[in-house]
């Protein structure tokens, strides 16, 4: 039962998190920068998670009498959601919404290799299986076979597999720090350190301007809500209780969510191919859950 929780919270956090791609892309479209995005999601989710924080603070106390993980290090672990962002949003300045989510959805295979190289974790057949079906399934979903390269920003694509780099460690360290900590409290500070690293390297402080201030404000606050405080939050509840294999697996609904927004809201040509592409990595993913789910019985 406590898998299960763990199981739908990941679930939702990662659909929460495959809108952001879309609204983002909205934000640039009026004239908001990367600083003035990402810092204004991470300023707004940090508020947010401290202010709920403040009022459950008694609900949500930690259960361990033992000592506590220093504090420092979970705003130091923080740094891995702020790098996701500023890799993952410059990622969306440069290319097609449906693409960049693609490109972040390979964090499934190096969050594989990190646990490897690592931890340790040598991965088996069907690992090793699942890794090369992901990706002949990108050469699809991303359009590469249809369009000439030329038409795909290197730079983009480079950022993009960045992010994914980031996500893998963010999802690594989120499950395995601070799990002494409740969820509300341990995203607080996850945000906390994610916010200083956005305002120390990108520097936004042009969102204090009333002007942009009150204009990007609609865009922060739902940055914020579905991208900094709900996924964080559902994360830390949930992927202590369900391991990082499925919490990955889980987290994949992402993938079809961020297409279809980009689709219906942004109008990007996504073609039977592309869709194709979506649809095969799914089908992987699952594959390879119900496969470590037969072994397990």
């Amino acid at each position: 039962m406590i898998k299960t929780q763990g199981a739908i919270a990941v679930f939702i956090g990662a659909a929460s998190f495959g809108i952001l791609s879309t609204f983002v892309k909205k934000a640039y479209e009026q004239g908001y920068n990367l600083g003035e995005v990402t810092g204004t999601q991470a300023l707004f989710g940090a508020l947010i998670l401290w202010l709920l924080w403040l009022i459950f603070r008694k609900n949500a106390s930690s259960t361990s009498p033992s000592r506590k993980t220093p504090a420092w290090k979970i705003i130091l672990s923080g740094v891995s959601t702020g790098t996701v962002s500023i890799l993952y949003y410059k990622c969306v300045q440069l290319v097609p919404a449906s693409l960049a989510i693609v490109l972040l959805m390979q964090y499934i295979w190096i969050g594989q290799l990190i646990e490897f190289l690592f931890f340790k974790a040598k991965p088996d057949w069907t690992q090793i299986l699942m890794i090369v079906l992901i990706l002949a399934g990108t050469l699809f979903a991303t359009g590469i076979l249809e369009e000439p390269l030329e038409n795909f920003s290197l730079e983009g694509i480079v950022y993009g597999l960045l992010a994914a780099t980031a996500y893998s460690i963010f999802m690594i360290v989120n499950g395995r720090i601070g799990n002494d900590y409740s969820a509300l409290h341990k995203s607080a500070l996850m945000i906390t350190g994610a916010c200083l690293l956005i305002f120390i390297l990108l520097q936004p402080f042009s969102l204090f301007h009333p002007t942009t201030f009150t204009g990007i404000l609609p865009y922060g606050l739902l940055l914020a809500v579905f991208g900094t405080v709900i996924p964080p939050l559902l994360f830390a509840y949930g992927l202590p209780k369900t391991g990082y294999s499925l919490g990955a697996v889980l987290s994949a609904v992402e993938l079809p969510v961020a297409v279809c927004m980009s689709y219906l809201i942004l109008n990007e040509s996504v073609s039977y191919l592309k869709w194709f592409g979506v649809l095969f990595i799914l089908l992987v993913i699952a594959w390879k859950n119900l496969v470590k789910s037969n072994s397990n019985i």
